[in-house]
C-alpha cells in the first residue's frame, strides 16, 4: 500500500501518494563535488516519487507537497552519469484542444492500455479540458498516451439573458472543474457539461485511468430541495456552473455549483454527493440559501478552489445574495460554512460583520478558497484561512467559527492581504496569500492566543485582466528546501496583455524577502473573445510540483517544467530571464533583439530550435524569448514565441 502524503504534523488524511521508483539521488552539494574533476554518478536508496490526485494535494487544500527530493533553490542539479550541471527551464510543450480552468492531476508508474501507447509503466498527467476532453500524456516527455472526448460542450452564446451573461468564458464551456482521483481504485471522477437536443446536461463520471473509459454509467446530475415556504427548488443545468474542484472524502464524491452571473441569475449554490463506488446521490442535498425569493444566488464557486474536508466536515466559502437579505437560518451568502458530510447539516459558519455591503457591492468572500491548517500547538488547534474580494484575510478557529455579529468579527484574526480572487497556500506553521499582486507569507502565532505576523512578501506580479489575486503551491523536502511557486493571472482582454507567467520565490530566513529563483512564460490565455463581447475568462492557473517537475496548464497548452540537460557550457545566471522586442539581425542559430526600450539583446536560439519550441527567426518579426543569460550576457533561449499582435475589434 503506498505511503500517503501529507504535511508534517498533518493528521488528515491526504489522497496524495508516494510510489517508490529506481532514481539516482543528487550528486551532492554542487560546489563541493561538481568542482572536481572527476564526478563519479552513485546510485542509491530510490527516491520516492508522489502522485498529485486531487485540488491543491490534499483535502486541507494546503498546496504543500513536502516531499520534494528533488527540486531545491539552486534549481539546479548533476545527471545521473556525470555532474554536468542541469538547469531548470522548459522541457515540453502540449498542445491541447481548448482551454485548461482545471489543474493537472499527476499519476506515477502506471500501465496505460490504448494502441500505439509504448509498452511499460508510465508516469502520467491528467489534463482535461473545456472541449469535454481527457488526456493521458508522459508526465516527463509530453507525448500524448490516450485522448477521449466526452461528447460536445455546451457553445457559449454570446446575448443570453442567463447563461454566460457575464461573458467570462470561451466559445465552449465543458469540463471546468478539477477532477479527483482515487488511486486505490484506479479511477477519475471529473463532471463534463455537454449539450442535448434543447437543454445542457451535466454528468459525473468515474473513468478508468488506465484506459480512460467508464468505470460505471455516467449519471445526469439532478436534484430538488424545498424551500422554507415548502416549495420545491429543482436543479437547473442551464443555470448552474460547476466551478469549484471535485472532492472525494468519506467514501463520497462532492460537487458544488454557482451561477453563471448574477445579474438575472435564477441561481443558487448547491453542494450535491454521490457514493464515489455507484455514483448513487446522496439522500441529502445543501442550499446555502433556502428562502423562496429570487433572485437568490449564495453560491459556491471559489475561483475553482475545492471544498476543503476533515473528521467527516466539510468547509467552502458563500458569495454574494441580494441586498439586505443575509439570514443566518436560511440564507448564508458571504460566509464560510461547516456542513456534515451527508450534507443534512450546517455545523458552524462565520460571516463577516459588513456582510450587507458586501452583498450590496458584490464583493464576495466566496470569490476565495477555504484553507484548513493542520493541527497547531497551542489552545487553539484547529484553524482555517478564507479570503475574499475585500482582500480581508481570516483565521478562524474551525471548533468555533464566530457566527455571525453585526459588531465585531468573531474570528482569531484578519490582515489584509489584496483583493483575492485566489486561495491561500500552507508550509511549515506559515500561510501564503496571494492576493492582490504579490505573495505573502503570514506565520501563525499560536502561544499565547492566536494571530498572524507577516514575515515575508514579494514584490508585485504583471497581472492581466479584472480580477487580482493568483494561485500558488509550496514545495519542499521536509523543512528544508522550500520553494514558493505561482503563476500569475493573464486575460485574454485587454489585447496584448500580460502572459500566464511561472514564478519560483524562495522565503529567506530573517530577512523580509521572496527571492526570486525563476520566471519563465508558462502558456498563453489567448482565449478567443466572442462577437459583441467585452470581458475575457480570467485564468484560475494553479502550478503543480511533483516529482522534480511543474506543470502549467493554460489556453491549448501544457508546458512541462524541469531539468534541462545541458547543451554546451554551464551557465551561471540563477534568474531565467524574459526578453520582448523586435529582430534586427540574425546570424545561423544567433539573432539580435531589439527591445521596446532601445536595448538590443544577443539570442541564442539553438536549443529553443532543438525542441521545436522557436518559429523561424526572421528579421523585423517582434518575439517574446524566455531563457538563461551566461556569464558574457548572452541569452539562451528555452522557448521562443511570436509577438501578441492586437485583436481586431
Amino acid at each position: 500500500m503506498p505511503l500517503q502524503i501529507a504535511p508534517p504534523r498533518n493528521p488528515a488524511a491526504s489522497p496524495n501518494r508516494r510510489v517508490r521508483h529506481p532514481y539516482v539521488r543528487w550528486c551532492g552539494l554542487i560546489a563541493a563535488v561538481c568542482a572536481t574533476s572527476v564526478c563519479w554518478a552513485q546510485v542509491r536508496t530510490p527516491i520516492p516519487k508522489i502522485a498529485v490526485t486531487t485540488y491543491h494535494y490534499d483535502t486541507f487544500r494546503t498546496g504543500w507537497n513536502s516531499h520534494e527530493e528533488i527540486l531545491n533553490p539552486t534549481l539546479r542539479r548533476c545527471s545521473a552519469y556525470a555532474c554536468a550541471i542541469e538547469r531548470f527551464g522548459l522541457l515540453a510543450r502540449v498542445a491541447l484542444d481548448d482551454t485548461v480552468y482545471a489543474q493537472p492531476l499527476i499519476v506515477p508508474d502506471i500501465t496505460i492500455s490504448g494502441a500505439g501507447v509504448p509498452p511499460g509503466p508510465h508516469d502520467v498527467v491528467y489534463v482535461v479540458t473545456e472541449n469535454n476532453s481527457i488526456y493521458a500524456i508522459d508526465a516527463n516527455n509530453g507525448e500524448i498516451l490516450l485522448f477521449r472526448n466526452l461528447g460536445q460542450a455546451v457553445p457559449a452564446p454570446p446575448n443570453s439573458a442567463e447563461m454566460h451573461a457575464c461573458r467570462n468564458n470561451g466559445p465552449r464551456i465543458g469540463i471546468e472543474s478539477t477532477p479527483v482521483i482515487d488511486l486505490a481504485q484506479g479511477t477519475m471522477y471529473l463532471m463534463s457539461y455537454t449539450m442535448g437536443d434543447v437543454q445542457p446536461a451535466y454528468r459525473l463520471h468515474a473513468i478508468d485511468l488506465a484506459t480512460l473509459n467508464d468505470r460505471v454509467a455516467p449519471v445526469v446530475v439532478s436534484a430538488s430541495h424545498k424551500l422554507d415556504d415548502g416549495s420545491t427548488f429543482v436543479f437547473d443545468a442551464a443555470k448552474h456552473r460547476q466551478r469549484a474542484a471535485l472532492l472525494l472524502a468519506h467514501g463520497n464524491i462532492y460537487a458544488a455549483f454557482s451561477s453563471w452571473c448574477d445579474r438575472t441569475s435564477a441561481s443558487r449554490g448547491w453542494l450535491l454527493g454521490w457514493g464515489a463506488a455507484d455514483l448513487k446521490p446522496l439522500e441529502a442535498n445543501f442550499l446555502p440559501d433556502r428562502s423562496p425569493t429570487l433572485p437568490a444566488l449564495s453560491t459556491i464557486w471559489m475561483s475553482g478552489y475545492g471544498i476543503a474536508a476533515v473528521a467527516g466536515h466539510l468547509y467552502f466559502a458563500t458569495g454574494n445574495s441580494r441586498k439586505n437579505t443575509y439570514d443566518s437560518n436560511n440564507n448564508l451568502s458571504e460566509s464560510v460554512v461547516k456542513v456534515s458530510a451527508d450534507l443534512r447539516q450546517v455545523l458552524d459558519f462565520f460571516t463577516p460583520s459588513n456582510v450587507n455591503q458586501l452583498d450590496t457591492n458584490d464583493v464576495d468572500l466566496g470569490s476565495g478558497g477555504v484553507l484548513l491548517l493542520p493541527d497547531q500547538l497551542g489552545n487553539v488547534r484547529h484553524m482555517a484561512a478564507a479570503a475574499g474580494k475585500d482582500g480581508q484575510m481570516f483565521l478562524i478557529d474551525r471548533n468555533n467559527m464566530g457566527g455571525f455579529n453585526t459588531a465585531a468579527n468573531h474570528v482569531l484574526d484578519t490582515k489584509q492581504i489584496g483583493a483575492c480572487w485566489c486561495g491561500q497556500s500552507y508550509y511549515l506553521n506559515n500561510i501564503v496569500s496571494s492576493g492582490g499582486t504579490r505573495v505573502g507569507v503570514w506565520q501563525v502565532i499560536t502561544w499565547p492566543s492566536p494571530s498572524l505576523t507577516q514575515i515575508h512578501s514579494s514584490t508585485d506580479l504583471p497581472l492581466g485582466g479584472d480580477s487580482p489575486g493568483f494561485f500558488t503551491s509550496i514545495s519542499s523536502n521536509g523543512e528544508a528546501d522550500v520553494i514558493i511557486w505561482a503563476v500569475s493571472r493573464s486575460n485574454s482582454s485587454p489585447p496584448g496583455g500580460p502572459e500566464p507567467t511561472l514564478f519560483a520565490f524562495q522565503p529567506i530566513p530573517g530577512t523580509f524577502e521572496l527571492k526570486l529563483l525563476f520566471q519563465s512564460v508558462a502558456g498563453n490565455w489567448d482565449v478567443p473573445l466572442q462577437a459583441n463581447w467585452n470581458e475575457g475568462a480570467n485564468s484560475n492557473i494553479v502550478p503543480v510540483v511533483a516529482n522534480g517537475q511543474v506543470y502549467v496548464a493554460s489556453y491549448k497548452e501544457l508546458d512541462i517544467f524541469g531539468f534541462v540537460p545541458p547543451v554546451a557550457e554551464a551557465r551561471t545566471t540563477e534568474i531565467i530571464q524574459n526578453a520582448s522586442g523586435q529582430i534586427i539581425a540574425v546570424s545561423g542559430s544567433q539573432f539580435t533583439l531589439k527591445t521596446g526600450t532601445g536595448t538590443e539583446v544577443r539570442v541564442e536560439a539553438e536549443l529553443a530550435i532543438k525542441n521545436g519550441l522557436s518559429p523561424e527567426l526572421v528579421v523585423g518579426q517582434g518575439v517574446n524569448v524566455s531563457g538563461n543569460v551566461d556569464a558574457q550576457g548572452l541569452l539562451h533561449a528555452d522557448v521562443i514565441k511570436p509577438a501578441r499582435t492586437a485583436k481586431k475589434p
